[in-house]
C-alpha cells in the first residue's frame, strides 16, 4: 500500500524542460569549442545545476555561469513553464484521500517555491526538500530520506516519482519504491533501465496505485 507519495519537479510534474534547456543555450553560447545542443543536455538534467555545467564547461568553477544561468532564467520563467497534464487534478485528489505528499528537488528552494505557489500546489506539499536543505543531492538517498522523516512515513508505503535516474537511484538508496513518468525527456527505455518499481503513462495512474497497490512495473 502506498500512502505517501514525493515528487521531483522539473520534467516530473512541472513542465519545465524549455526553459531549462533555453536557459542553458543561452548562457552556452560561443562559450565551448563545440556548439552546446538539447541533445548534449538532456542526459544531464536532474541533477545539480553546477554539475551540468561542470560538464558541459569541463570546468571546476562555475560561479559566473550559475549566475548567468539563473539571470536568465528568472526572467523566462513564468512565461515557459506550466504543469504536466492532469497534474494538478491528480495532487487535489491524492491529498483529499490523505496521501501524505512532498517535493523532493535538486532545485534551489526560492525558484521551487515559486514555481508550487504559480499552480497552487504548494498547499498540498506536507515536505518541499531542496538542493539547499542537504548535504548531499540526489542521487544520495539523504533528500528523499529528510522528506520521509519530515512526513513521518514509512518508507516501504512511500513512493518516490521522478524523470530521470537521479530520481530513482535515489529512491532506491533510501528504500522507498520508485517510478518513472513516461514523458521524461530522457525517454521511457532509459528509465527502465534503471528498474523502478513502476512507470507511469500518465499521472491519473498514481490514483490507480494508490487504490489497488499494483505492484507491475
Amino acid at each position: 500500500m502506498i500512502n505517501t507519495i514525493l515528487f521531483d519537479l522539473d520534467g516530473t510534474i512541472i513542465d519545465t524542460n524549455e526553459l531549462i534547456i533555453s536557459s542553458f543555450l543561452h548562457i552556452m553560447k560561443d562559450k565551448t569549442a563545440q556548439p552546446l545542443t538539447r541533445e548534449l543536455i538532456i542526459p544531464h538534467m536532474g541533477g545539480t545545476l553546477e554539475n551540468q555545467l561542470r560538464a558541459f564547461t569541463g570546468l571546476s568553477e562555475v560561479g559566473e555561469f550559475v549566475k548567468g544561468y539563473r539571470a536568465y532564467n528568472t526572467i523566462h520563467h513564468d512565461d515557459r513553464v506550466r504543469p504536466f497534464p492532469n497534474v494538478l487534478e491528480v495532487v487535489k485528489t491524492l491529498h483529499e484521500q490523505g496521501i501524505k505528499l512532498g517535493v523532493v528537488t535538486t532545485k534551489i528552494r526560492p525558484t521551487t517555491i515559486r514555481v508550487l505557489e504559480m499552480f497552487d500546489l504548494i498547499s498540498y506539499m506536507e515536505s518541499i526538500v531542496t538542493v539547499d536543505d542537504v548535504e548531499h543531492p540526489k542521487p544520495h538517498a539523504e533528500p528523499v530520506l529528510k522528506a520521509v522523516q519530515e512526513l513521518n512515513a514509512d518508507p516501504a508505503h512511500t513512493l518516490m516519482v521522478g524523470d530521470s535516474s537521479f530520481d530513482i537511484l535515489a529512491a532506491q538508496a533510501a528504500g522507498v519504491r520508485s517510478a518513472g513518468v513516461v514523458w521524461s525527456l530522457k525517454g521511457e527505455e532509459t528509465l527502465r533501465g534503471y528498474n523502478p518499481d513502476f512507470m507511469l503513462s500518465d499521472m491519473t495512474d498514481l490514483l490507480e496505485l494508490v487504490s489497488q497497490g499494483t505492484e507491475a512495473k
